[in-house]
């Protein structure tokens, strides 16, 4: 009996490299596929994809296992990017990783492997799949601090069925002794940031280049005038740093972000007083579940941002949505996040969050 083909998507970092490695291991007749997302070069003049390729291709040739490239700029800009962008300007924060796996990995990609005659798919993300009850759930990863259920709470849970995670029940440290252990070409590289697949920039001057910055006045809780900010879309709520306000006399704290008045092309910032950032609930649409039949109205568990710890939390279904009642106010939720949910060991799923509820 022939072994099953994996198709892995490589992306020439110290995850992807281990998780080749561990399907090999495991009797899998393994093949790396390595995706083209964005073409354009990074301040430096450099394309960063380059260099992510051919390390890709160093451990590929290390492994012994095939290797190849596909290009999805295209797609990656008029699914991603372009929301990405449109986002922004209508003054959100927008989480262009959820997209990118939705979209992308586990959209043409996923599309691509499987007309290769792939059994699987497989990536470096830190998290796990479980089938039970003829259902796909998606699990925590092991390592709590890498965990990455919350940018795949959009991908249809369909396409968990034939997915592979090697990484699920191995910590980060225990991924880079591996790939040393094993002389791994990618052993010491550190990991990427920055949007996905276009990588480390910096972010004004990225997003000047699409969208022309229309600075306003920034105003406090009183209506005052204290200062100019260059452009809403650079701000996010609770922000701190980069707001070039001094402090007021005799009053002790930071300035931060509060809200964005679109309308008026005008930033709301207040001055020691966090409480306007304190919601008690929001609207979330496009929901996505994953392993998980919603009744009406359920009780469980949701995370707002990528770091947050899971807070407890009261979902009610709506046309078009949900409405989402936090057990306790939450700090700094944002539209155009996600708002993803958990029932303890796997990601139930989420939505993006439309409006916020003070």
């Amino acid at each position: 009996m022939s072994a099953k083909k994996v198709i892995l998507g490589i992306s020439g970092g110290v995850d992807s490299s281990v998780a080749a490695l561990l399907l090999k291991n495991a009797g899998y007749d393994v093949t790396g596929l390595f995706m083209l997302n964005w073409e354009e070069e990074n301040e430096r003049g450099a394309c960063n994809a380059e260099g992510d390729f051919e390390d890709a291709a160093r451990v590929c040739a290390q492994l012994d296992i095939p290797y190849y490239s596909v290009n999805f700029a295209d797609k990656y800009l008029n699914r991603v990017f372009k929301y990405f962008l449109e986002e922004y300007k209508a003054g959100r924060t927008p989480n262009p990783d959820v997209l990118c796996n939705r979209e992308i990995k586990f959209g043409p990609f996923a599309d691509y492997a499987f007309s290769l005659g792939a059994d699987y798919i497989a990536t470096g993300h830190y998290c796990g799949v479980a089938h039970e009850g003829g259902r796909h759930l998606l699990l925590k990863a092991a390592d709590a601090g890498k965990d990455q259920t919350y940018f795949l709470n959009q991908v249809p849970e369909s396409r968990f069925e034939k997915t592979l995670f090697p990484l699920a029940g191995l910590k980060k440290e225990e991924v880079r002794e591996i790939a040393r252990k094993n002389g791994l070409a990618t052993a010491k590289k550190k990991d990427s940031t920055g949007i996905c697949f276009i990588g480390e920039r910096n972010f004004r001057n990225f997003l000047k280049t699409y969208l022309p910055a229309q600075p306003g006045e920034i105003k406090n809780l009183e209506g005052e005038t204290v200062g100019r900010h260059e452009g809403l879309m650079y701000y996010t709520l609770g922000q701190r740093k980069g707001l070039n306000l001094g402090g007021r006399q005799g009053e002790e704290g930071r300035w931060f972000v509060v809200k964005k008045d679109i309308a008026n092309n005008t930033l709301i910032v207040s001055h020691g007083d966090e409480s306007p950032l304190y919601s008690r609930g929001c609207r979330v649409t496009g929901l996505n579940f994953i392993g998980f039949n919603p009744p009406e109205t359920f009780n469980c568990f949701a995370k707002f941002r990528y770091r947050q710890s899971e807070q407890k939390v009261k979902v009610t279904l709506t046309d078009g949505g949900a409405r989402v009642d936090f057990d306790i106010k939450q700090r700094a939720v944002t539209e155009g996040q996600y708002a993803v949910f958990y029932d303890g060991r796997a990601c139930l799923g989420g939505g993006v969050i439309e409006q916020v509820f003070y």
